[in-house]
């Protein structure tokens, strides 16, 4: 005799493992949270290959404002409000979506979008900026992305590299430090201080972007793990938005640190 679906359901809550991710959208409470909170059958639960095609969806999104964006300067367009539209307008999606993960499948997109803006415009800049001793460090970046995020893939999926308790405490401490250590810069900055490292191109400077870009890779792994557990639990049907755009996040963030690592590396030439 067949067990109904919300007995499974109630034990797969009862033997639920132990969720973490490095990536702060990600974190433990967004999905037993939810799962604890809503009853779900498996047609209206959250899956793996939803949460990629909804991740691949907003990908598009993303790329077709970064085009925008850069048109708008390639045209001799000011791209500074762009920028900042995307920048802040961005956080203050991403916050609200942090803190309601319900209305994700609504304000995702609109976090893409926003996200695309900010992307394409500082690309554009950089591609300015490295016309000469880097023609092609835009498409470097993007493909270093791509790759890295490909071989974070199938390191997790052969179980080379595994997210266990102890690794997900050092990748969440080691990101919630460089967010720290930002913010702090942001705020000297705001007085006059500038935090050399940060964008010059010091062998010390070229350390520290290599760093973050590792630790940005390795949450990778945290959010490939998380959304698989979150799939396995039976998530509610919406946190398949909620993952991808926690995907997003982070390879947005890989991105812009290996096109700042990039960046750094011309300006010795």
């Amino acid at each position: 005799m067949r067990m109904p679906d919300y007995l499974l359901l109630l034990m797969q809550k009862n033997n639920q493992m132990e969720f973490k991710s490095g990536n702060p959208v990600l974190s433990d409470k967004r999905f037993t949270g939810s799962v604890l909170d809503d009853i779900v059958i498996n047609e209206n639960a959250m899956t793996v290959r939803g949460t990629l095609n909804k991740f691949g969806f907003l990908f598009l999104m993303v790329m077709g404002t970064a085009f925008y964006a850069w048109k708008e300067f390639a045209s001799g367009g000011n791209v500074q409000p762009l920028i900042w539209t995307g920048a802040i307008g961005g956080l203050i999606v991403a916050l609200i979506i942090t803190f309601r993960q319900t209305w994700a499948p609504y304000l995702a997109p609109a976090y893409a979008l926003l996200e695309g803006l900010f992307v394409g415009g500082i690309s554009a800049y950089y591609d300015y900026m490295f016309a000469a001793k880097a023609p092609y460090i835009i498409i470097t970046a993007v493909g270093l992305t791509f790759g890295t995020a490909i071989a974070m893939y199938l390191l997790y999926a052969a179980r080379i590299i595994r997210a266990t308790k102890k690794f997900k405490a050092l990748i969440f401490t080691a990101t919630a430090g460089i967010a720290v250590f930002y913010v702090i810069s942001l705020v000297l900055r705001m007085f006059g201080i500038q935090v050399p490292f940060i964008h010059e191109g010091t062998a010390f400077g070229i350390g520290f972007s290599l760093f973050v870009v590792a630790i940005a890779a390795l949450n990778l792994i945290m959010d490939f793990d998380m959304i698989e557990r979150g799939a396995a639990s039976g998530a509610p049907k919406h946190m398949e938005w909620y993952g991808a755009f926690g995907l997003l996040v982070t390879i947005v963030w890989l991105y812009l640190e290996i096109l700042r690592l990039l960046g750094k590396l011309s300006s010795r030439r």
